[in-house]
């Protein structure tokens, strides 16, 4: 059977795309291919075949205008580590931390499985921008999937469409190839969630610059400009071309005298990431507002200085957890236009999650499509359901979010989710040190990923599941990119924690409105307004440095959020010490040196 595939000549004459996608169409033999123009229009349409499908559900338009509910299939709800792949040519590339296979035998495999597997769907064909257009620090890729859902949401994550093929000319592009692996064949009727978790494979191609999905509908795995391209793939390209793509959210925050700087921050999954990017501070005179929430790629301008956009258009954040208390910025974020994956639903026909409000509704809909109670043993929303929002909704977005030159750098931040050890805050003494921080970073484990949760693991600059090669290789790039580029201009690193706990549990540090204390200091740091004091591990706030009024916290509790326990740190660095020789050789001498120099400062 062959499909016919209608060549965009109008939109694009790159021929590399045009033999692509036909290539795509011919192997996995859609009944029609769809060349997707970004639109309202064509959205609302796809909207409409997921509604009669019943992929998805409209939600109350007068309580959330222009919104969908959809419900996964209870095998698909989080990125499969275990099933995603670096294919670089050679197995040292890859690393201890990624997934090796050898690119031809995984592409044999792949070849296999695209094999007619659309049949009886549409092709959509997906021109997209990580960045803004035009940017010099945006890349453009293509995905094509069966998926109306991920047509929608991609639409809402990056800028598709028409425009991105004008951009794109004659340049390369990354390939993105994805199907939920359910073909439709004679009459057979369609799953509400189409997927195939027993032969799910997220496969990326760094050479190439290629990426084939298949098997999984939901986000991580799907919507292949997010981690895939923007990190996985985004990380390989800026080791080879001098840049960062980094899992960061950066914010812009502005003091009461006007003076306005750019922090970007690196936290594993569900770590507050979202929560500090639209953080509303509880000191008067502050502002904070939104670059982006998750990712940043990171270019040196003719400045000199290190500039960033955030190269996606919307948030896929984490719904449990999020509330008016919490990020009440989020929560406006997603007021309207928004696609809500996994969370509950409401009698009235609005969406709920846990901590959403202080009390539980009396009855609800559950992520799975059943009736809930308070009294029921199940959360009512999956840990890891989302939203799907426009970043241009954000009441507090960053009037420079979408400045194709960027924004400058002043601070990078570190931070994880630490019950004990690692304090409030403290600040590298250089980059060489600030990289040091970066590579120890240590977190509980989340629900965004598939397996366990609660257990402490490293979780390098958070980039454990996302860097597209060696780590060790990881390191050391981040160590050239300050040798380079060494000047007065360059960022300061600091390392953060909002979750220290007491021996019964209880947070000592307040978090949410009030880390924006924490942001001051750093803030001030960099201006040379407030001291810091030497301690084993960092630069610590001086006495009374850290501004606490108005605040209700103990003396005791801010000394214990401060504390530097030298049996604690001691056996932090024979931890360090094991994890990093996972890296064998490809461990950068300098970052031992760093390890070597905490150790013996312990030991005074």
């Amino acid at each position: 059977m062959s499909i016919e595939v209608s060549v965009p000549y109008h939109l694009t004459k790159n021929e590399a795309l045009l033999d692509w996608v036909a290539g795509k169409a011919a192997l996995c033999r859609p009944k029609a291919v769809h060349w997707c123009d970004g639109s309202l229009e064509e959205y609302d349409r796809l909207v409409d075949l997921m509604v009669e499908s019943g992929s998805a559900v409209r939600l109350n338009e007068e309580l959330r205008p222009h919104s969908i509910l959809v419900r996964s299939d209870p095998r698909d709800v989080a990125r499969v580590e275990d099933r995603t792949f670096i294919c670089s040519k050679r197995r040292v590339n890859a690393g201890p931390t990624n997934n090796w296979r050898e690119p031809r035998e995984m592409k044999e495999e792949l070849f296999q499985l695209f094999d007619g597997c659309m049949t009886g769907r549409t092709m959509y064909v997906i021109p997209f921008s990580m960045g803004p257009l035009g940017s010099k620090i945006a890349e453009i890729g293509v995905q094509v999937t069966d998926s109306p859902y991920v047509v929608c949401s991609m639409r809402l994550m990056t800028r598709m469409g028409e425009e991105v093929l004008q951009t794109l000319g004659d340049d390369m592009f990354v390939r993105c190839l994805h199907s939920v692996g359910m073909p439709l064949k004679g009459g057979q009727k369609d799953a509400p969630w189409p997927c195939n978790p027993e032969q799910t494979a997220i496969a990326h191609f760094p050479e190439p610059r290629k990426i084939w999905s298949f098997g999984s509908g939901y986000g991580g795995n799907a919507l292949l400009g997010k981690k895939c391209f923007a990190l996985r793939i985004a990380s390989t390209m800026a080791r080879d071309e001098g840049w960062l793509a980094e899992h960061m959210l950066i914010l812009g925050i502005t003091n009461p005298a006007g003076k306005k700087r750019y922090f970007a921050a690196a936290f594993p999954s569900q770590c507050g990431k979202t929560n500090l990017a639209m953080m509303q501070p509880t000191i008067p005179g502050w502002k904070i507002e939104t670059v982006g929430d998750d990712i940043a790629w990171m270019k040196f301008g003719p400045d000199g200085r290190l500039h960033a956009i955030n190269p996606e258009a919307g948030f896929f954040g984490v719904a449990p957890g999020t509330s008016m208390e919490s990020n009440p910025n989020a929560m406006r974020s997603i007021e309207s236009n928004t696609i809500f994956t996994n969370v509950a639903q409401t009698p009235d026909g609005d969406v709920w999650w846990e901590e959403m409000t202080p009390e539980k509704p009396k009855e609800l809909i559950d992520w799975r499509g059943e009736k809930w109670t308070p009294q029921s043993e199940n959360k009512a929303a999956h840990p890891n359901a989302r939203f799907t929002a426009p970043a241009a909704q954000c009441p507090v977005i960053d009037e420079r979010w979408q400045d194709s030159r960027g924004v400058p750098i002043s601070a990078i931040l570190f931070g994880g989710r630490r019950a004990s050890t690692a304090p409030l805050v403290y600040q590298a003494r250089s980059w060489q040190h600030g990289v040091f921080l970066g590579s120890s970073i240590a977190s509980e484990t989340t629900s965004a990923a598939a397996g366990a949760t609660g257990q402490v693991r490293r979780d390098p600059f958070a980039m454990l599941p996302f860097c597209g090669y060696h780590m060790g290789d990881y390191f050391s790039h981040w160590l050239d990119v300050g040798e380079k580029n060494a000047s007065p201009l360059l960022p300061q690193f600091f390392a953060v924690n909002w979750f220290r706990k007491d021996e019964e549990g209880h947070y000592l540090w307040p978090g949410y409105g009030d880390n924006s204390r924490v942001l001051k200091w750093i803030f001030e740091r960099l201006e040379n307004e407030t001291q810091a004091v030497e301690s084993p591990v960092g630069l610590l706030p001086a006495s009374g440095a850290l501004d606490t009024q108005g605040l209700d916290i103990s003396p005791d509790d801010l000394n214990a959020v401060l504390e530097i326990d030298p049996e604690a740190w001691k056996r932090e660095v024979q931890s360090i010490r094991e994890y990093y020789q996972s890296f064998g050789d490809h461990m950068p001498f300098e970052l031992i040196k760093e390890l070597d120099g905490l150790e013996e400062r312990l030991a005074q």
